[in-house]
Parts: structure tokens; sequence; C-alpha cells
């Protein structure tokens, strides 16, 4: 991401930028990052910057020397942060005028999203925008006083020449710079306790959806701008709103988005999988690095559309996202890899964007040969579909079956030819220099894919995802759950590390739940009941309610933050609360309950005012403003009758079931042998028992 900002004290702008990755040959260089196991710090082992790690003994080794610290935050797949690299870090004068003056830090943002979170508020501070790569200046102490993102070489030249001068000439200027702005970063983002009585109106969370409309492109899907990023679930909190409030207008934007994206270049149409986001405006042209979080909640979105619709494009995407995903992120432990990076390897081996996907003309002609003419209208090889360099990006503009019958064919036998140019073209591009794959297992992202394998399950009965599901939720339970009941973040070389952050606790806890529904196995519930516990021993605030990042026993970094807002993945918090919402009602846990509500009122004035950034949170307040229905289900065929019940979109309910006597708080004394029963509640209070799905269903949507 390249953004322009302005120097505190320099009246110049400069750009920001990324990094290469380390070649395959005798290494002129080697720096203390050869003994890191992140594939993004391995990718500087050899530049001839002297890196270092983000530890105490490098933070030591700062303070000593009275050294200014370099800062800089990247991650595996990014792209500018490759081209800083090159540009930059490879640079023998460069890399001279950094190990001279600066003590280099290179720290992967994945692996350490906590020091990613401060040094990015310093950065949005200084310049109002953010991005990666990030690179920050720093007292000796971690105090920042510069900030940016991508720089060419003969901007960062400039920019270390004056911070190194102004350092050694003028050392109070740069503390007392410093001071205001660790001020600024600790009071940025404080959430206070609300202490008005928690009242949340429908009208209220119709009014906060009206005004987010005006964001929204209704013509292409998504929001406007000349980007496009997913947001899946933010669109699966409209997907809700819309169904409960019976918005057909709302929905239509939402299938325009879910077709668009289904369509566009964003979405890999020959080998599955969504890249992170487009660089225009109809989701063609992909900045193409493939995220594991991405495909993982989009599997989620549309297994929950398909639900919704029963549109066979949405069951289509997520079975292809879903054989990408083991394709090229799974391990054989059941593990999932974090990322494809964006750039591979062209013809001429040289590093460049989308090289592995992308193709020309000529290329498509003599493999698909007489099918040529057919295709090149289905996947727009045409100006439409024109990239750059004569290359194409495929993209589809209208449906099989608007295509089948212009060109008065089946949709069976339309059906059969496009797998047929799938195989092809997968075959060929199987042949081509492969993206470098970041394969370190982050345990917060795997638990978003434990809940995209649950929710296709839901959607779709597929036994082989539930087994999936399953694989990794038992990966996580014995590889990252601790005996102390903590969390690492990280996963690697089979060894785990990091301590977990919030995030972790807050999406796995999440995830646990997931896999209960579908299993009704209530170890699972147990495990997230106790990471909760966990989660309120060692993060949570008690002045204000809320959840701080860090635990209590992770080392001090210049701040100690809270994520409130909700991204392209939902803030830690908005999940926290979400969870102890529903534990409160599967254990009757007042305490949960109040909790939970506590944190929703806390934000309440913002999730109404800025909607499109605390999503989450109003998913959780439509809870308290319509029905919620708890739906136990008792008996020996309680696995079927919650397997028939999730067959149903159905977003403002919750599942406890039990083929045997449970002591679970909903359904406790309510098992009867040879018998299954299915109770709806509100609140406690429930109607007469069901037999049958349909019928509780048509309760619930009474």
């Amino acid at each position: 991401m390249r953004t322009i900002y302005l120097l505190f004290f320099i009246p110049y702008f400069f750009m920001s930028c990324n990094g290469k990755r380390a070649k395959e040959e005798n290494y002129k260089h080697t720096n203390d990052l050869i003994n890191e196991t992140s594939p993004y710090l391995l990718q500087h082992a050899h530049n001839p910057v002297d890196w270092k790690a983000w530890n105490q003994e490098t933070l030591d080794i700062a303070k000593s020397e009275n050294k200014l610290m370099i800062i800089s935050v990247g991650y595996s797949a990014c792209h500018w942060c490759h081209v800083m690299e090159k540009e930059s870090f490879e640079n023998e004068a460069v890399a001279k005028l950094m190990n001279d003056n600066f003590i280099s830090i290179k720290v992967d943002r994945e692996e350490r999203p906590d020091i990613d979170q401060v040094y990015m508020n310093a950065v949005q501070l200084m310049t109002g925008k953010g991005g990666w790569p990030l690179n920050c200046i720093a007292l000796p102490d971690g105090r920042p006083i510069f900030g940016g993102t991508y720089f060419t070489k003969e901007e960062w030249v400039k920019v270390l020449t004056e911070l190194s001068n102004l350092y050694k000439n003028n050392p109070k200027k740069a503390n007392e710079y410093a001071d205001k702005l660790v001020e600024g970063i600790q009071k940025s983002e404080l959430i206070t306790l609300n202490s008005n009585e928690a009242t949340f109106k429908s009208s209220e969370v119709t009014t906060a959806v009206k005004s987010w409309q005006k964001e929204w492109d209704f013509n292409e899907g998504g929001l406007k701008g000349d980007t496009k990023f997913p947001m899946p679930n933010a669109l699966d909190f409209l997907l809700r709103y819309s169904v409960q409030n019976k918005d057909k207008s709302i929905l239509n934007y939402l299938e325009t988005t879910l077709t668009k994206m289904a369509y566009g270049g964003i979405y890999d149409p020959i080998g599955g999988g969504f890249s992170r986001y487009s660089v225009d405006t109809k989701w063609h042209i992909p900045h193409f690095e493939k995220m594991l979080y991405d495909n993982a909640q989009l599997v989620s979105f549309y297994s929950d559309a398909y639900l919704a619709t029963k549109d066979e494009l949405y069951k289509k995407t997520v079975q292809e996202t879903l054989i990408f995903v083991e394709r090229e992120l799974m391990a054989s432990n059941g593990a999932f890899y974090s990322s494809l990076d964006a750039d591979s390897k062209n013809k001429e081996a040289k590093l460049e964007e989308g090289a592995y996907y992308v193709w020309n003309k000529e290329e498509l002609q003599s493999l698909l040969k007489s099918d040529f003419p057919l295709f090149q209208e289905y996947y727009s090889i045409n100006n439409s579909g024109l990239w750059e360099n004569k290359n194409y990006v495929l993209y589809k503009t209208q449906s099989d079956q608007d295509f089948s019958v212009k060109h008065q064919l089946t949709t069976n036998a339309l059906d059969k030819k496009v797998q047929n140019w799938k195989q092809i073209l997968l075959t060929a591009r199987n042949k081509r220099a492969r993206p470098h794959l970041d394969d370190k297992t982050l345990t917060s992202w795997n638990a978003l894919m434990i809940k995209g394998y649950a929710s296709a399950y839901r959607a779709f009965k597929n036994q082989h995802y539930k087994e999936i599901a399953l694989k990794n939720a038992n990966f996580i339970a014995n590889n990252q759950i601790q005996k102390d009941g903590s969390l690492y973040h990280s996963y690697k070389d089979g060894k785990s590390s990091i301590i977990g952050f919030s995030e972790d606790y807050a999406t796995v806890a999440d995830a646990f739940i997931a896999v209960y529904q579908i299993s009704l196995d209530e170890k699972w519930l147990v495990k997230s009941k106790q990471l909760t516990d966990y989660a309120l021993a060692h993060f949570w605030d008690k002045k204000s309610n809320m959840f701080y990042f860090t635990s209590n026993d992770s080392s001090t970094l210049i701040a100690r933050k809270m994520e409130i807002a909700d991204n392209v993945i939902p803030g830690s918090n908005s999940i926290l609360a979400q969870n102890l919402f529903r534990l409160g009602h599967y254990y009757s846990n007042d305490s949960y309950s109040k909790t939970a509500e506590q944190m929703l009122n806390n934000v309440k004035n913002e999730a109404l005012q800025s909607p499109t950034a605390y999503y989450n949170w109003l998913n959780l307040m439509m809870n308290y403003t319509d029905k919620y229905y708890e739906v136990a289900i008792s008996g020996k065929d309680a696995l079927a009758k919650t397997s028939e019940l999730q067959s149903y979109y159905l977003p403002n309910i919750l599942i406890a079931g039990a083929t045997k006597d449970s002591k679970l708080a909903l359904l406790e004394n309510r098992f009867i042998a040879n018998e299954t029963y299915i109770y709806v509640c509100v609140n406690k209070a429930c109607k007469m028992p069901e037999t049958e799905a349909s019928n509780a269903v048509a309760v619930i949507k009474k």
C-alpha cells in the first residue's frame, strides 16, 4: 500500500513501499534474522542491513549504544515490502548508513501484531494514514519520533540522514516530540466505562444502516472507492439485517456484491480462492496476495448467503475456495498456513506481481485451441479484461445461464467445458514458478478457517468439511493451548511460540463454539469457556470493562492498547463480547451476560455513528433489539435435527444439543430416552416442544 505523508520537522513529502526476497545462491551477507522462523524475517536474513529481531537483547543494545532504532514492519506476502527491500535494504550504501547510525529491527506484523499496532498508531497520528511496509524511527527507549510507509531509496536516505543529524545535534527536540507522540498513542482509542443505562433500539440500528448506505456501490457491490476490499463480516452483518428486516434492497445490494466478487479477478477462477483486494472498482485487477483470513471469512459469508438465497454460484465459490485452501494452505497435521505472495517469477526469472496468475492471448490460444473463441468471450479476453504488458486477468461479466442461452448450450454442457478449461490452465499454471508460501501457522487465522469449514458444513452437509474443522480444532487444542490454559499465537517447524493476544482467545473461543454446534461435543464448549475465563483473568480491564490486546504477562511496550474497532477481521473486543453473550446463555452466567452488555454499551455511540468500523458490534446489538432464540435439542436424534435446523438461514438463534443427558443449563432435565424434542425459547421462556425441525423454524420465523 502506498501512502503520502508529511514529516513533522522536514518540509518535504515522501512515499512508502515494500521489499523483495533473499536470493537462492551463496550469500555475501547474513544477519541475526537467520535464527528466526518467520518466513518474512528470513527473507531479510541476507540483506547487508544488520537486521535484528525484536527482543530484549536488541532493545538493550539500542540503549547501551544510544542509537536511534529503525522499526520496519511488514509481512511475507506484501508486494511493496519486497520493492523497498530491493531498492533500499539490498543496497550496500543504504545499508552502511543504517548500520552506522541505527539499530535496525525487522518485525513480522503477523507474528507480532502488538508491535505493529503501537507503531501503526504512531504513524497514523503523524501522517493520517498507514500501511505496509511500516517504517518507524524511534528513540533508544522505543518512543517513536518519525514514521511512514514506503520510501524510495532517495527518500529513505534523506530521512535517515536528517533524523540521524537531528538526534546527534538536537536530542532535546527529538525527546520533546517523542513525549507528545507517546501521550497521543496512549490516549488514542481508549474506551471509558459508559455508566448510563444500557438501552438498544432497533430504530437506532436502522438509522445507522441507512447512513452507511451512502458509502455503498450499488452497481458494482462493496464500498465506493478506487479499491475494493471484501469486508466479509461486515457484509455478513448486512445479510442478517436484510433478512430479519425483510429489506429486499439491501439483499439485492449483497447479491450484487457476492456475484461481482465471484465473477471478478479478485477471485481466482482457475485455482479458486480470493486475493486480498482489487485495485479497481469492478473487482477485476487484484492485489494478488492470497491470505488465509480473507478466504476463511469469505467461505463463512458465501455459505451463509447460500443458506439465505440457495444461489448455486455461492455454493460453487465455497467449494472451489476450500479446494484451494486444502491444496495450497493446509499442512498434513491439520494446520493452515498464512498466505501466498503477490509476487512470483516471470519468464525472465524476475519477481513480478501477479505473474503466476495472468495470461497472454497467444498462450491461451495455444492451450485451448478450437475452444478459445468461446473461452475468450466467457472470461473477457478483450479490452475489458486486458491488464498490462498484454496480459489478461480472467473475469466474467455474465451468468452461466445467460451465456448458455446466447451460445445455444445447455448449462451442463457449458459447465463441462468450463471445468475442462480450468483443468487445462491449472496444469499449465502449475509449471510456472509458484508464489512464495508463508508457512507459519497463526492461531487466530486458523480459528477463522475452522469457523469457515463449520459454516460450509452447516450449509452443504459435506462430511469432509466437518472432519477438517475438527482436525484443525484438535491441532489448536493439542499444540497451541498450554497447560495453564493460555494460548500460543504462532506455530512453525513443530514449535509453538509467542504469547497469545486477545485476538487469539476471541477467535478460538468463537471457533470452538462453532465446532460444538456442528458436533454437539460439549468439550468444545468447555474449552471455549476456559479460554474466555483466561482472557477475563489476563486481558480484561476492570475500569473500562474492555479487553487489552496484550496479556498482563506480556512484555511491556510503550503503550498497552485495546482493539475496539472492526476492520477486515472484526476487532477482538467485539468477538469477545459476542462470545460472552453466547456463553452467558449456554451456562446461564449472568456475569458473562452483563459484561457483554456493558462492552456494547461502551461503544454504542461510536457504533451507531460509524457502522463501517463497528459492524460486529451492531451485529451484537441486534441480539438485544430483536428476538434472540435459544434452541435446545435433546434426544437420540439431536445431531440429525440440529443439522436439519442448520439448513435454514437463522442468524438470531443459539443452538444447544445433546444425544444424552446433559448438565448444560439449556439442556438440563430435558433428555427423554428414545425421543427427540426441540425447545424454542426466548429469555428462558420456552414454547411447547416440537419434534420436527420445520415446525421449530416456523416458530422462529413467525
